[in-house]
């Protein structure tokens, strides 16, 4: 049984794409960091439908923590597929934004991409056979007004991505990136009224998480085996 890790696994779009991985025949390791207990509950809910999963909890921002407690996991055997969802947002016009807030959000996207790929990069490129999927944002492909932090460092993962598919192509492994658009959440209907997403997307509607789990259960498989070096977005037809 090939093992997943999704990191920001504890919930919304991380949750829905640990569920449809077990539902593949995944073992899925689900990260968290402050929610420990909503990993705890996505791994119950993929138990419940018969499925393989655990949690791990760790800072991607923790270079040594994140090692030590990769290394941990890949004692039980290579992780053949990883899903870099982990990521944080905190806007604000440029012009007023703190330092921290720039560097949190960078910081989590990629150094967390790092942290957590390049220890796990050998033993995957020894079973000659793995998928990364960094999951970005509609904000990294067309910008967006006080996101310009997330949207360099969604930017950035598109770069990495582009990068490192090119140096392990000849191995079996994949490396694509996940640009979704306005998905359904409880955040996201704080932010958006109806007749805003009726504007901004030619879909007219929000997607939802399952849809961007669907995605990446299809980048996770045999069959999307020559795609690599790519960031496929997922948004209604808004780019």
């Amino acid at each position: 049984m090939k093992r997943a890790l999704v990191t920001g696994g504890s919930g919304g779009i991380g949750a829905a794409i640990a569920q449809r991985l077990a539902r593949d025949g995944l073992h899925v390791i689900v990260h968290a960091n402050n929610h420990p207990e909503q990993a705890l509950a996505t791994v119950a809910a993929i138990v419940a439908e018969g499925g393989h999963a655990e949690t791990t909890v760790f800072d991607v921002c923790n270079a040594a923590q994140s090692r030590e407690e990769i290394e941990r996991l890949l004692e039980g055997g290579p992780v053949q597929v990883l899903v870099n969802n982990a990521g944080v947002h905190d806007d604000t016009p440029l012009a007023g934004m703190r330092a921290e807030q720039w560097h949190r959000v960078v910081d989590v996207a990629l150094d967390g991409f790092y942290n957590v790929t390049q220890p796990l990069l050998l033993s995957m490129l020894g079973t000659r056979w793995g998928r990364i999927i960094s999951m970005s944002s509609v904000a990294g492909v067309i910008g967006n007004r006080g996101q310009v932090n997330y949207a360099a460092a969604k930017a950035g993962l598109h770069g990495a991505t582009r990068s490192l598919a090119r140096e392990i192509a000849s191995r079996g492994v994949t490396v694509n990136a996940v640009a979704p658009g306005i998905i359904a959440s409880p955040m996201t209907a704080r932010l958006f009224t109806d007749a805003q997403i009726d504007a901004l997307v030619p879909m007219k509607r929000a997607g939802t998480a399952e849809e961007v789990a669907s995605l990446v259960s299809f980048l996770a498989s045999d069959a999307a085996g020559y795609i690599s070096g790519q960031v496929i977005s997922i948004n209604g037809g808004m780019v």
